[in-house]
């Protein structure tokens, strides 16, 4: 048999002068992708919202191995438009309403595009002391601009991170609140250790719970009704945590949201601190996706109380046009993550690390899970700078006015309801009970009908909104997803995407509309 290494091989592994970020290269296909994405996004709402293939579709049309010798970036680019654009939902799409946006904007991107150019690893100060400190200043600005206590920033003894998500800053926060603990009652007990939530609360918390250590059994989803508009209330804590003391477990950690995912619920932080303070509870406020709205002075009150909580987080990536992935988190003792997340191997010390000035003490490595992080203040600062606090908010106002014209679309409707309040940019509505009832007696009125008398009235309407909304969402003409809360099923409709109109939300109604009418 001959040699393995083919010409190809030797020809590139003897010449070391290549270059693989040659400047004009870089130029050439910068123009390629910049103007491919320039022409995606002018055209973005030709295509169907939510991807047509069926799963395992790129495993056909790709080949079986990765190829042996180089392709031109152009045949590249041209499998993109054809393979995997098919294959996209498109989330920057104005007929995008489902989840929650994750907005973009050319600042977003463009700060990305820096972010990923420089391509720093800035783990402490010394490895990028630009990242380590735009981070402590960017941090600073944004929990100014939502008006958070002075204990949380860096000017006063708190400070902030740029997490990847909301997963990950929960991560860290239960880690050092189980930390904290545990050197006082010893590791031994950590299965007596409870934590709380509602049961609104998103699944990352109970996620994170699992990873550092907690007994799956005293993870506390405490049931929300509709009388607290589905936010936690501090009775039901209060009564829960007791039975925990009674039964000799140890309370830990309460989770409050502001926004929900499900229906934005908001859970009330002052009356839930003053319980938490009696038993020494850690309280983290999980404020993802309506964090961003309340750097307007009128949604401001939703997170009133925060001055009594340990640690916040919200994702500018969502509803703050910074591109994925940016999830912003203050502690009030910075100390309480350092003693659980800090690693000082041989490797890493240098004289900045023993001798550095106090602007420079911030080792983000120790503020996280990972060794190794992203320049992610870069996109955030450019955000800020670019829109300016003034258009950051008016730009946030349009999409709850958008909200409001959606709503208003709904209730003009009788056959339609808005089924719980809204408070931002979500509405949560569906075909009423009644217009159900009259729609399958129609459509079944030889007789058929009787196949769904043997299901409740709720039951009937629930199964028919979800039909409804799986019809509209296969249109391709925009796409919505559901909430189940209190036994209804409702579908929701977030407006917050960067290039929606209030055009686009007429036209969503009008699909939501005729798809009702031919049922």
């Amino acid at each position: 048999m001959g040699s393995l290494t083919s010409d190809l091989e030797l020809e590139y592994n003897s010449n070391s002068s290549i270059n693989l970020l040659d400047s004009e290269e870089f130029r050439r296909q910068g123009h390629m992708f910049v103007d491919f994405m320039a022409e995606y996004y002018k055209n973005i709402d030709k295509y169907p919202v939510r991807s047509q293939v069926e799963p395992g579709y790129l495993k056909k049309r790709l080949p079986e191995s990765a190829p042996y010798s180089p392709e031109s970036v152009e045949t590249i680019l041209q499998d993109v438009r054809e393979h995997i654009v098919p294959g996209i939902t498109h989330w920057q799409s104005p007929n995008y309403f489902a989840y929650f946006p994750a907005t973009s904007s050319v600042a977003g991107i463009v700060g990305e595009m820096l972010s990923s150019g420089f391509n720093v690893v800035g783990l402490d100060w010394i490895s990028s002391p630009a990242a380590v400190e735009l981070e402590n200043i960017v941090m600073d600005w944004l929990g100014q601009m939502l008006d958070l206590p002075k204990s949380f920033l860096f000017s006063g003894n708190g400070g902030g991170v740029i997490q990847g998500t909301t997963c990950e800053a929960l991560l860290c926060t239960l880690t050092a609140a189980r930390d904290r603990v545990l050197k006082k009652i010893g590791r031994e007990n950590i299965s007596k250790l409870v934590v709380y939530s509602s049961d609104q609360t998103h699944c990352a918390f109970q996620k994170a719970a699992q990873i550092v250590g907690i007994d799956r059994k005293n993870i506390r989803a405490i049931k929300t009704t509709k009388s607290s508009s589905y936010g936690l209330s501090a009775e039901s804590v209060l009564s829960q945590i007791n039975l925990d003391v009674e039964a000799e477990l140890i309370p830990l950690f309460l989770c409050a949201t502001v926004g929900t995912t499900a229906i934005t619920a908001v859970d009330p932080l002052k009356p839930l601190c003053d319980v938490a303070k009696q038993f020494g509870i850690w309280v983290h406020v999980d404020a993802a996706y309506a964090g961003s709205a309340c750097i307007c002075p009128e949604f401001r009150h939703f997170i009133d109380g925060v001055e009594c909580v340990d640690s916040f987080s919200f994702n500018p990536h969502k509803w703050l046009f910074t591109t994925l992935d940016c999830c912003c988190l203050w502690v009030k003792d910075p100390s309480c993550l350092l003693s659980t997340l800090s690693t000082n191997p041989q490797y890493l010390k240098n004289e900045a690390t023993d001798q550095e000035p106090k602007e420079q003490e911030v080792r983000y490595k120790d503020w996280q899970i990972t060794l190794c992080r992203r320049f992610r203040s870069l996109k955030l600062w450019v955000v800020i700078r670019n829109f300016g606090v003034a258009n950051l908010r008016n730009f946030i106002r349009s999409h709850v006015g958008m909200a409001k014209l959606f709503e208003r679309l709904v209730t003009s409707d009788k056959r339609f309801e808005v089924a719980f309040p809204r408070k931002f940019s979500l509405v949560c509505f569906r075909v009423t009970p009644s217009a159900v009832m009259d729609k399958l007696r129609t459509k079944y009125k030889n007789g058929t009908y009787d196949q769904y008398r043997q299901f409740s009235e709720e039951e009937r309407t629930n199964e028919f909104n979800r039909e409804l909304l799986e019809s509209i969402n296969v249109s391709g003409k925009v796409f919505m997803t559901h909430a189940i809360v209190g036994g209804i099923y409702v579908l929701r409709f977030a407006a917050g995407n960067s290039m929606t109109m209030e055009s686009h939300v007429r036209a969503a109604w009008t699909v939501v509309q005729e798809h009702l009418e031919a049922f």
